[in-house]
């Protein structure tokens, strides 16, 4: 079958962006998912523990978080995503013809980037908006985004089990990602030429096989706590997932007033 030719070649810069594009997957884009998916992970030792590892995060301050994450996180995912739908576009589809493994996991890697992209998309959109800007954030909570907030840390777990189906977006999403990473370090090293050899190549499946059952194994960890903690386990600071302006706090309380150790 074949190539699409719904994107075009990158030309003379074909071979830097194919190779800043397999780096940024890595670097800082995979870290990010590792320690996000750890973040969230400690939510199994219980809402104390969540809260203070969220109040960790946002005592830098909104401005320092903000240049944090745009040229560190948003910039540097975003050129993954859209150079991995150009790839995507242009590459062959021909597992049905020949379902050899490598050519089974070269479908998936293009499957679960699509998937992991879109997801990571509905994913801030509904935790944080988009854009914080707040005559754009009255609009987004009207339609469902936004809904996170971090004085209220259990607003995340509140929103993500409403309901069956988002429950359901969560792990597909969650576990393409994981896919998506664990297998991309084995086809960066082919990239970048740091496994050439069969020998090479064979070691970096294990490399990257236990990258992926770590994260999974952390991830499905995370998904289970949000899932499944009790709300009489919840600090009186948390005890409603009612919206609240950024910077105020339950009760009357001031930031002061709210212990940040669990």
């Amino acid at each position: 079958m074949p190539a699409f030719t719904c994107a075009p070649s990158f030309g003379k810069y074909e071979f830097i962006i194919r190779r800043l594009h397999s780096l940024t997957g890595l670097v800082p884009v995979g870290a990010y998912l590792a320690f996000h998916l750890a973040t969230n992970a400690s939510v199994l030792d219980g809402i104390a523990a969540y809260q203070y590892r969220v109040d960790q995060i946002h005592r830098l301050g909104e401005t320092t978080i903000f240049f944090l994450e745009w040229p560190l996180i948003f910039l540097p995912l975003l050129f993954h995503g859209i150079i991995g739908l150009f790839i995507v576009c242009r590459g062959k589809r021909n597992v049905t013809d020949y379902p050899y493994i490598g050519n089974i996991r070269y479908t998936l890697q293009r499957l679960t980037g699509v998937l992991a992209l879109l997801f990571v998309l509905y994913h801030v959109f509904q935790m944080h908006g988009w854009i914080r800007a707040e005559w754009w954030l009255r609009f987004a909570r009207g339609i469902g985004g936004g809904q996170f907030r971090f004085e209220n840390a259990i607003t995340a777990a509140d929103t993500i089990r409403s309901s069956v189906w988002i429950e359901a977006i969560y792990v597909i999403g969650v576990l393409a990602s994981v896919y998506h990473l664990a297998n991309g370090i084995w086809t960066m090293g082919i990239t970048w030429g740091v496994w050439t050899s069969p020998r090479a190549q064979r070691s970096a499946n294990y490399l990257a096989a236990a990258v992926g059952i770590l994260l999974t194994v952390v991830g499905i960890g995370a998904f289970a706590g949000i899932i499944t903690v009790k709300a009489e386990t919840r600090p009186a600071a948390a005890q409603t997932s009612e919206p609240r302006p950024l910077g105020s706090s339950p009760s009357g309380l001031s930031r002061a007033d709210i212990p940040l150790h669990p």
